[in-house]
């Protein structure tokens, strides 16, 4: 008992300095990537194309709506009667080497593009320089940052008060793991890392910096990390599998065609495991969710009862699975065709014949994203149960051996 005493103090400071200790290698590691990523150019001069256009420099600033001068405008009927037109504005540059200079500008507006806007209104405007200096402006868009922002905060305060300390951590979790896809993982594809494995790699780094950051090095966060790197990675080889059989990959996408443009100006990145880099992305957040649930879950149930087996904590596990794999599946299913819901609707109403509607190259892309993605989950489940019940029995036995 005396040694039992002695011991169980120890422990959850061995857990924090292990916790620390993860964090500040994770951190070392983020900021030797980010600090070589950005000490030289990223897009090795690909970037220009979307700023310069021979001797006319492009730039997107923010501007207020002054005034509106003059304003034509009328109503499309069959576009469920959204405006159509243009307005002459008078605006404020508030950002940019023209801040606080006066613009006359044009908003041209219809029902795919742009919006009629009001005096005091926010919006973004596109800039041209001319080589003499010369310059001139247009609305780009209305500015829907400040709304955005918005709506942003009124999350991370839902979160918080529903989650309290749990929450906050989540949030954390989730800006890191914002930051790191555009600060890190963006950044090194368009160097011309390879596309799949530098997307598990980062994929793997935020699970395990998120998991650290929620719980801790602990057998359950250790647990909900390596089901969600098994999970993932079972998804990326079922995504590489359907793509080499269905000969579809990632030049097949939406905007393949953009990005292949830039390679002809000198970006280095591989276009064609976008698809299956998507496919990692998408069932990450599904598998860390379904990962940690079980985890959590045997540990609770092993704290009620000691004396469960590794075999019956395992079909526990299953057990607690069984019941999230309808409605998991369900959300990665129709996360990927709600994303696309307009054009499903299109192809619906062109009659298309079933040969005709799934060989198309967008129904393929999403059958494959969607099914990969959810084989990925549901395989973690299994996964994470097994291991979280051995690591659990393992730590059992460890202390009745002492």
């Amino acid at each position: 008992m005396k040694n039992g005493n002695k011991r169980q103090p120890i422990k959850p400071v061995k857990r924090e300095r292990s916790t620390i200790i993860v964090l500040l290698i994770a951190a070392a590691v983020f900021f030797i990537l980010f600090f070589r990523l950005f000490s030289e150019n990223i897009l090795n001069g690909a970037g220009d194309i979307f700023w310069e256009y021979g001797d006319e420099l492009v730039e997107f600033e923010e501007a207020s709506v002054i005034g509106i001068l003059s304003e034509d405008m009328e109503i499309d009927e069959v576009a469920d009667n959204a405006p159509a037109g243009k307005q002459e504005l008078a605006v404020r540059v508030r950002s940019g080497r023209y801040k606080g200079e006066e613009m006359v500008i044009y908003n041209y507006f219809g029902p795919y593009y742009g919006a009629p806007v009001a005096k005091g209104d926010g919006v973004t405007i596109t800039i041209k320089t001319e080589a003499d200096g010369q310059h001139s402006a247009t609305v780009y868009e209305y500015n829907r940052i400040p709304i955005l922002a918005v709506f942003l905060l009124l999350f991370f305060i839902v979160v918080v008060l529903i989650g309290g300390l749990t929450g906050l951590k989540s949030m954390a979790g989730l800006i890191f793991t914002v930051i790191c896809l555009f600060t890190l993982l963006i950044p090194l594809l368009l160097k011309g890392a390879p596309t799949v494995l530098t997307t598990f790699l980062i994929s793997a780094y935020i699970a395990l910096v998120s998991f650290t950051i929620l719980g801790g090095i602990r057998q359950k966060t250790i647990s909900a990390f390596l089901g969600t790197v098994s999970g993932t990675f079972l998804a990326m080889v079922f995504g590489l599998a359907v793509q080499h059989f269905a000969k579809i990959d990632g030049l097949r996408l939406e905007e393949a065609e953009s990005l292949l443009q830039m390679k002809y100006v000198g970006a280095a990145i591989g276009i064609r495991g976008l698809l299956v880099a998507g496919i990692i992305i998408s069932a990450l957040g599904a598998v860390m969710d379904v990962a940690m649930s079980i985890s959590s879950s045997l540990e609770e149930i092993h704290t009620a009862n000691p004396s469960l087996s590794r075999k019956e904590l395992f079909r526990s596990g299953m057990n607690i699975g069984k019941d999230m794999v309808g409605t998991m599946t369900n959300t990665l299913i129709l996360a990927f065709l709600g994303s696309e819901f307009a054009l499903i609707l299109y192809l619906y109403a062109r009659e298309l014949t079933f040969y005709h509607l799934f060989s198309t190259a967008f129904v393929a892309l999403e059958t494959i994203s969607g099914i990969s993605s959810s084989i990925g989950m549901v395989l973690s489940i299994p996964l994470t149960a097994f291991i979280s019940s051995a690591l659990i029995t393992r730590k059992k036995r460890e202390y009745k051996k002492r």
